[in-house]
């Protein structure tokens, strides 16, 4: 008989805590099994944090980001860790899948317009179906930076929803969608949304998040 196994993760996204980055970390996030980056951080933190941790990372791009030098060579994300970019991921039974990025408002890197996301997200489709036909299901944590559109999202454009990601929660209801970008300055601030099956939440600063897996 199959049992439940939980999965520890620690996501992280635009702005850089200080009781994370420092070595306290390992006994305040021991156990965990997974980090997700939603962005806007520098590159440095995340690898901190896989090195101290010794857990797998996942990340993808904000408009922000802001990238890390080694050698003087310019890195096109956090070394070591698996870019989700359009792209999906299978760990330890975990599926994951991610679109960096936000609303296009003005020129610059990891920037979109809606119809460039609904591209984005059209891209993970099939790869979302062979998930079904190989786990017998689509996914179980989609990654953004930017929120769905109508979800934690605000009336400007730089921080706007995203259509495509509320369609794909809507059809391949994964368990979670993480994502970043709105700045959250007060601890009453709606941090989580339930839409349908998918818990959507807000991982500005940090947040640790149980999983249950089937094992």
């Amino acid at each position: 008989m199959n049992k439940t196994l939980p999965m520890k993760i620690l996501a992280i996204s635009d702005t850089v805590i200080e009781g994370l980055y420092s070595g306290g970390v390992v006994n305040r996030f021991s156990g965990t099994d997974v980090i997700i980056s939603c962005g806007d951080l520098p590159y440095a933190y995340p690898e901190y944090l896989l090195s101290m941790l010794n857990a797998m990372l996942f990340f993808v791009r904000g408009n922000h980001d802001i990238s890390s030098r080694s050698w003087q060579v310019q890195h096109p994300g956090p070394l070591g860790g698996y870019d989700l970019h359009k792209r999906t991921a299978q760990y330890n039974g975990l599926l994951l899948a991610g679109v960096e990025g936000c609303l296009r408002y003005r020129e610059g890197p990891f920037m979109y317009s809606q119809n460039e996301m609904w591209m984005n997200v059209f891209e993970l489709v099939p790869r979302l179906i062979v998930n079904r036909l190989r786990f017998g299901r689509f996914l179980d944590i989609f990654v953004t930076h930017a929120p769905p559109f109508g979800i934690h999202d605000e009336m400007d454009l730089p921080h706007q929803g995203i259509k495509a990601f509320l369609w794909l929660d809507r059809v391949f209801s994964p368990t979670l969608h993480l994502h970043g970008h709105i700045h959250l300055y007060n601890h009453n601030s709606n941090r989580e949304t339930m839409l349908g099956t998918t818990r959507i939440i807000n991982c500005y600063g940090f947040q640790e998040i149980l999983i249950s897996m089937e094992g």
